[in-house]
Parts: structure tokens; C-alpha cells; sequence
């Protein structure tokens, strides 16, 4: 079956017992939804099933009350936790970024190409360099300079504006900044951040020059989940690329931050597709 009509997503969670998959694909035919692509997991450790659905609906007159109303008596019987995502929404994604542009330049270039279906409805930075990307974007930037005696005020300030532009995903694209405990539980699960993968080996200042002083063979970066393990959050996405002998640190830093930015579109993509399901300290992603 090929339709031009752009997909409804469903997403559920629930605890391993017989059926699951039964109780919602037999909903979908029952109901006149096709299926057109279907995703699910069954995690053994924790016991836990995950499944990811699109559907075409069944004509034109697809009420999303209704779906919800029919659908639930059988989702209680499972004790399942379940969402749908209409093919129209499109994700609020505020912005934080330091110096390095690589990240927010790629997600804004994505985002203004249609290849990542998010709003971009405000950036925000501890320092002023990027503003003139922002303002060719025609996005709102917002310069709010830290330091260790007015981090409380700062981080204060970042919540009242994802707060006040109904941000429902914060992306770290290369905010150079350790939050603070409370921030992290803040954005604990609605936050993304990117670093590369020479952590924890070679933390600090200049670290792609670190480690080619070590000969490393290959960089890379991880994109995960923000949470009060510095670094340490559900990951969603890796990459990474081989380097050798004839790589200098500039072409370690430029092979680092191709990966980084990569790896962080890949996280944000997956997440604004509903693709990511959060397992503990771990995570399922359904990719394409």
C-alpha cells in the first residue's frame, strides 16, 4: 500500500507479558490503520517492552479522541504507557551553545532544510560570538555571560526562557559549561548533549592535542542524555572515525567535530521521531 499521506506515530512501553505486540497491531487492523513500519523490543534484563508504530489512518476523518478512548481499556489490561505523535508536530528545540559553531551551524542547516522537523525558537549562550548565525536565521539569541558567582542566576535565566519559548528539548550543541546539579535534574530526559569520545581519557583543555600526543587511532563523539552523572547520561548515538600517524591535532580537532556534529543531528533526529525510549540507565533506539 503507498499513500502520500505523512504517518501518525505510536509509542508504548510496558511491562514483558504475553500479547503486547497482539494488543496493538490487532487494535490497528480492526480499526482500518496500516501499518508502515513497526519497531519493538523486548529487554529481558529489565523486563520491559518497548514498541515504536506508524500508521496511515483509516481516511480522513481519523480522530485522535477517538483512537484514545478505544485504544485505552486495552492498554490498562497491559498496564501500558502509550503516546501518539500527529504527523504535524513539530518539536520545540532551544539551543545552548559556547564558541564552537560546528554543531549549531549543522542542526540549523538541517532544521532550515527541512531534514530535522523541530522549531528553533530561541538560542541561548554564555558568550556573544554566534549571535550574527542567529539573527540570519531569524532566531532569538540570548547572550547570558557566567561565572562562578552567578551561575545560580544564569542557569535561573536559561529555565525562564526554555519556559517562556515552550522548549519541550533542550539541545547542548557544544555548551561549554559543567551545570549544576539542579539544572541537570531539571533537564533530566528532555536534554541532549554532545562530547567527543576521548572522554574520560583525556579530559580538559585541548584534548584532540592530548591525544595525539598519546598516538590515538581513532576520535569520535557521544550524544546522550543530560543527567547528574557529568557526561555520564542515557546514550543515544556514536560515531566515530579512524585517524593514524599522518594526523595532526588540527586534523584530529576537524575529523572530531565532523563526528561530533553527525552523531548529534543523528541523537536529535531519533529523539524528534519519537525513536528513543529511556530503559533505566540505558536506552532503546529504533532506527530507520
Amino acid at each position: 500500500m503507498k499513500s502520500t499521506k505523512k504517518p501518525w506515530i505510536f509509542t508504548a512501553k510496558c511491562p514483558s507479558v504475553l500479547g503486547t505486540v497482539d494488543v496493538v497491531t490487532r487494535y490497528m487492523a480492526e480499526s482500518g490503520n496500516y501499518v508502515s513500519e513497526i519497531h519493538s523490543f523486548d529487554d529481558y534484563e529489565s523486563d520491559q517492552f518497548f514498541i515504536r508504530i506508524e500508521f496511515i489512518p483509516n481516511g480522513d476523518a481519523f480522530s485522535e479522541d477517538v483512537f484514545a478512548a478505544d485504544f485505552q481499556a486495552r492498554a490498562d489490561e497491559f498496564n501500558m504507557e502509550w503516546a501518539l505523535t500527529p504527523p504535524d508536530h513539530k518539536p520545540r528545540v532551544a539551543i545552548l551553545v559556547s564558541k564552537y559553531d560546528h554543531c549549531l551551524n549543522d542542526l540549523l542547516y538541517r532544521y532550515r532544510t527541512g531534514q530535522l522537523n523541530i522549531e528553533v525558537p530561541v538560542i541561548i549562550s554564555n558568550h556573544p560570538d554566534l549571535k550574527d548565525l542567529a539573527d540570519w536565521h531569524g532566531i532569538p539569541y540570548y547572550h547570558l555571560p557566567i561565572s562562578a558567582e552567578t551561575k545560580p542566576q544564569q542557569e535561573a535565566q536559561v529555565k525562564e526562557l526554555i519556559e517562556r519559548y515552550d522548549a519541550e528539548l533542550v539541545v547542548l550543541a557544544r555548551y561549554m559549561q559543567v551545570l549544576s546539579p539542579d539544572m541537570c535534574q531539571y533537564l533530566d530526559g528532555k536534554a541532549i548533549n554532545i562530547h567527543h569520545s576521548l572522554l574520560p581519557g583525556f579530559k580538559g583543555a585541548r584534548p584532540y592535542h592530548q591525544a595525539w600526543e598519546k598516538g590515538v587511532k581513532m576520535v569520535g563523539a557521544t550524544a546522550h542524555y543530560v543527567n547528574n552523572d557529568l557526561d555520564e547520561g542515557p546514550i543515544i548515538a556514536q560515531g566515530i572515525q579512524t585517524v593514524d600517524h599522518a594526523h595532526y591535532p588540527e586534523d584530529l580537532v576537524a575529523k572530531g567535530q565532523d563526528v561530533e556534529r553527525v552523531t548529534l543531528f543523528n541523537a536529535v533526529k531519533y529523539h524528534v521521531e519519537k525513536r528513543v525510549f529511556l530503559n533505566g540507565s540505558r536506552t532503546v533506539v529504533f532506527g530507520r
